[in-house]
């Protein structure tokens, strides 16, 4: 009977583990533009979906690719003030070549800008590595006492 309810916790962590790759198919992104300290958009992003009804100029749109952007536009050593720096999210129509997570400097619309990529849900709101990570760090301890709790009643 213990091996069983092992075997049935090590089947809940490995599925609660792929649940980043199951909010990729809900497919959204945030979508909104910053410019300086004013707005919405700007970093450190204090939004989550349950905002985005009531924050003016900020949206959670629907992505086909499945890929968001947040766009980093002046700012560095050049910047005359935080209002040179703009920020800018929103949906991709596709990621990099090789599916991969990243940031990195780059040219979009003929200017210099530090661009990321992120694929699932919303994730361009955060870093969406953040909950990957984290989730195993909670299901850890979850299903040692779920495994602990069916024991007791079990035996």
């Amino acid at each position: 009977m213990q091996s069983s309810v092992f075997i049935l916790t090590v089947i809940f962590a490995i599925i609660a583990s792929n649940a980043p790759q199951i909010d990729a198919l809900l497919r959204r992104c945030y979508q909104c533009r910053s410019r300086g300290e004013l707005g919405s958009c700007k970093d450190p992003f204090t939004f989550n979906a349950t905002d985005v009804d009531n924050e003016p100029g900020l949206s959670a749109i629907p992505c086909a690719s499945g890929w968001c952007g947040k766009v980093i536009e002046g700012g560095g050593p050049y910047a005359l003030d935080d209002y040179d720096t703009a920020i800018q999210r929103m949906c991709v129509q596709r990621g990099p070549d090789d599916n991969i997570d990243r940031c990195a400097d780059t040219i979009y619309n003929y200017k210099k800008v530090y661009m990321c990529f992120c694929q699932g849900d919303l994730c361009n709101g955060t870093d969406g590595r953040w909950r990957q990570h984290h989730l195993l760090l909670l299901l850890t301890p979850t299903s040692i006492v779920f495994n602990m709790i069916v024991n007791k009643i079990f035996v």
